[in-house]
């Protein structure tokens, strides 16, 4: 298996178009890295398309990815006085906890009829959020008030927020603890180029966490 620099320099030829963010992919696995390392989660927000993607990282994450990512013997044990628990525990996966904020239809209209459509990812990052989780904000302009709103609500909470975004400067550039500013302007190519970087994470975090 490779370490995550081969890792890194592997992407870098595969998408060579990244190459001015190759600084902040490193910094961006090394946050996550960090934040699973000690019991955090992971929050993910955006809109469109970008709410499409914050489904499919926490699809990613939840369960295996390229890998089975089994129980170990110790966590099997705990279901030994279960009905049926051995059968249950073989077919548990390990998990990167990771929340999609775009999901939850009820909480999403509730906030919206209550508090203004701005402050659907806000209110849930106030309620989720803990000291030591990351927020992960996408965007593809970087303009988006509802996700600008959760970043802010995540600096707040002592998380670290790490933005995928457009080229060029934005409000959620200036907010976030790091910014993937992707090498594009319009959504469809933003969008186009975010997918490669967040499987990229995800299969590198895999990689650290589960070792077998």
């Amino acid at each position: 298996m490779m370490n995550f620099q081969e890792a890194l320099a592997e992407f870098m030829q595969k998408y060579p178009s990244l190459a001015p963010c190759e600084a902040s992919l490193a910094e961006a696995y090394h946050i996550l890295a960090d934040c699973f390392a000690q019991s955090g989660k992971l929050l993910i927000c955006g809109n469109g398309g970008s709410a499409a993607d914050s489904e499919h990282i926490v699809g990613e994450l939840m369960k295996g990815f390229e890998k089975k990512r089994p129980l170990t013997d110790e966590q099997k044990a705990g279901f030994a006085a279960v009905a049926d628990g051995e059968a249950l525990a073989s077919r548990l996966q390990n998990t990167l906890p990771a929340i999609s904020l775009v999901s939850q239809t009820a909480l999403l209209s509730a906030i919206a009829n209550d508090n203004g459509a701005e402050m659907v990812y806000a209110q849930q990052v106030w309620g989720y959020g803990q000291r030591g989780d990351v927020l992960l904000a996408l965007s593809t302009s970087g303009y988006s008030e509802n996700v600008l709103l959760a970043a802010k609500t995540a600096a707040v909470k002592g998380m670290s927020c790490i933005a995928i975004t457009g080229e060029g400067g934005s409000p959620l550039a200036a907010i976030a603890s790091l910014t993937i500013a992707l090498p594009a302007k319009g959504a469809r190519e933003v969008q186009e180029l975010t997918m490669p970087v967040y499987h990229f994470l995800c299969k590198c975090l895999e990689d650290s966490c589960f070792l077998i």
